[in-house]
């Protein structure tokens, strides 16, 4: 077997690896008793981990393809370790699909997911109050382990309280169902500061449980986690390849696209973080950068993830909705070779 390669440590971070090692030691461990509040229901377990932001498959038509969520469902179960999901979020097309399509979707998911799932969190937002409310409400009718809203961005709300407003009126539409926030800013263009939003969120939104941070502002991640130490809050991290510069900060866990197809890799990470071998868990997310990295040089969107998807498990994907693309022959063979190159030089 071909020796693993090791990254060059420098004695800068090797000093810093040791400080993070203490306070590592020192932060407060957060448990999987969530306080109950209010009408809420007790989560069966804490949201943690790894949670795959999953495809939709689409026939060459551009239908949904229904048929395959079950074989979906134990493929991230049984290949990539992976047992919590985020449905119908960016990764998942869910602001190209119908009400009527969002509704199918996430009951297949949760259906399927019965009794091999931790989680489904069904992502419900919507550019209309309307529309996100029905999508809530359904949530809670099929039995969904929670619910997720991202801004509304074409008429955008102006500030915090705005914001706070308009979440409050959908987690009023769940109001047994743990609530979080999607703050992806580089998509919806609202820049309302998630440490602003969570100081104080629970006295409007007794329901919130916490929030995906799809964004690279390490600085307000490190806010929501330093002034939210005694809350039992859900910090999930969305950016894949930053994932654990945002352990070390005290993420959660991670919500993203790449657990589909890299969840194995990244848990080997998460365990040799959590056993302190950081140099072990630096060498694993070098190795996801090499791969994410050619990737995104190439142009990497969420075409090009069903393509890496297909060629990974097997299961069709399809193409995306129009307007997005479709991936080219091209592009999947060289992911293909680069996932292949790296499985010998990274991964036991």
């Amino acid at each position: 077997m071909r020796e693993r390669a090791s990254p060059r440590v420098s004695p800068q971070a090797t000093e810093l690896w040791s400080w993070l090692r203490e306070a590592e030691l020192r932060r407060p461990r957060q448990t999987g008793f969530v306080r109950r509040r209010g009408t809420m229901a007790l989560p069966k377990k804490k949201l943690q981990g790894l949670v795959a932001a999953t495809l939709t498959p689409m026939t060459e038509t551009g239908e949904i393809n229904f048929s395959v969520i079950g074989q979906y469902v134990d493929y991230l179960v049984n290949e990539q370790g992976v047992k919590n999901i985020f449905v119908n979020g960016s990764t998942g097309e869910g602001l190209s699909l119908s009400v009527a399509e969002r509704r199918q979707l996430a009951e297949e998911w949760v259906t399927n997911g019965k009794n091999k799932l931790d989680h489904v969190i069904i992502h419900v937002g919507a550019l209309s109050l309307k529309d996100s409310q029905e999508l809530a409400q359904h949530a809670a009718e099929i039995g969904a382990d929670g619910i997720a809203v991202m801004a509304p961005f074409f008429f955008k709300p102006a500030n915090k309280d705005a914001l706070i407003a308009f979440l409050k009126e959908v987690a009023a539409a769940a109001p047994k169902v743990p609530f979080y926030y999607y703050h992806i800013p580089p998509l919806t263009g609202v820049k309302i500061r998630a440490e602003e939003l969570l100081d104080g969120i629970q006295d409007e939104i007794p329901t919130f449980q916490g929030l995906k941070f799809s964004d690279t502002d390490l600085l307000d991640f490190g806010q929501c986690v330093d002034q939210n130490s005694q809350r039992q809050f859900a910090l999930l991290y969305g950016v894949d390849e930053q994932l654990l510069s945002a352990l070390a900060m005290g993420a959660t866990g991670a919500v993203g696209s790449t657990y589909n197809y890299l969840g194995k890799k990244n848990n080997q990470m998460l365990e040799a973080f959590e056993r302190q071998d950081f140099s072990l868990a630096l060498n694993y997310q070098f190795c996801i950068q090499r791969f994410m990295n050619y990737v995104i040089k190439m142009g990497l969107g969420v075409g090009q993830t069903k393509a890496i998807m297909t060629l990974v498990s097997g299961i069709p994907m399809g193409p995306p909705r129009l307007p997005l693309q479709e991936a080219s022959r091209e592009f999947a063979l060289k992911a293909e070779a680069k996932l292949k190159s790296l499985e010998s030089q990274c991964f036991p």
